[in-house]
């Protein structure tokens, strides 16, 4: 027989992650409807960043529209159709990774926005769970336009360096509302490691990216990838 003494202890076990899950799920969406409308002043990569934070919001309606389309060429051509992830993709960099060479992510602009604006670099699984989580949440709460406008605004673009007008102000000396479609392109080219590449007078890997990139945005334009901007 269980006494009621004994019982209290087990429900209290019980309760206490349920709290924590509870809380969890609050902060989260309340974090999510705030940025929906309210730019993130910083994220935990650009706190972790020993190198400082140089960065320039720039909302999307001002932002070069063939930022955008570059970012979509080069890092989600399906952003527009998906609800932010793209199976076919993740498939294919697991099976790519499994056989070894240059790691390749499968991750979209939406998976990546919810990484950096919510979460840290790294973790492993763990934070893929997390990363889900807040990647399910942005596409229903922000839509895709908010999410592009976001991703642009915080993913790293040079060292210390975070944002496509603050990459522009630093590569180009303008701001990313007068970017060209090379300029566009050679930031796009970037993003993937922008500790290790540079938009200035890329070599190698970087600028043949930077040029299949920039080949891409007409297509990204005439077929309609970006029309949910």
């Amino acid at each position: 027989m269980v006494t009621k003494a004994a019982g209290r202890p087990r429900r209290r076990w019980i309760s206490i992650p349920l709290k924590i899950l509870m809380w969890f799920v609050i902060i989260s969406l309340v974090l999510v409807a705030v940025f929906r409308f309210v730019p993130p002043a910083v994220t935990m990569t650009m706190i972790m960043d020993g190198n400082g934070i140089t960065k320039d919001w720039m909302p999307l309606s001002e932002i070069d529209p063939d930022m955008p389309r570059a970012a979509i060429a080069a890092e989600d051509s399906k952003f527009c159709s998906h609800h932010g992830f793209d199976a076919v993709a993740i498939a294919q960099a697991m099976r790519h990774n499994a056989s070894g060479g240059r790691v390749r992510g499968g991750s979209t602009i939406s998976q990546q926005t919810a990484k950096n604006v919510f979460l840290f670099q790294g973790g492993g699984f763990i934070r893929k769970g997390f990363e889900a989580w807040f990647t399910v949440l942005i596409e229903a709460i922000w839509g895709k336009r908010r999410i592009m406008e976001v991703y642009l605004n915080v993913a790293e673009t040079g060292i210390g360096t975070y944002g496509v007008n603050a990459g522009s102000m630093r590569y180009f000396h303008h701001d990313a509302s007068k970017l060209s479609p090379s300029e566009a392109a050679r930031i796009a080219a970037v993003l993937p490691l922008p500790k290790k590449r540079a938009a200035i007078a890329p070599q190698g890997f970087t600028r043949r990216y930077g040029n299949s990139i920039q080949r891409r945005i007409g297509m990204v334009r005439n077929e309609g990838l970006d029309d949910c901007l």
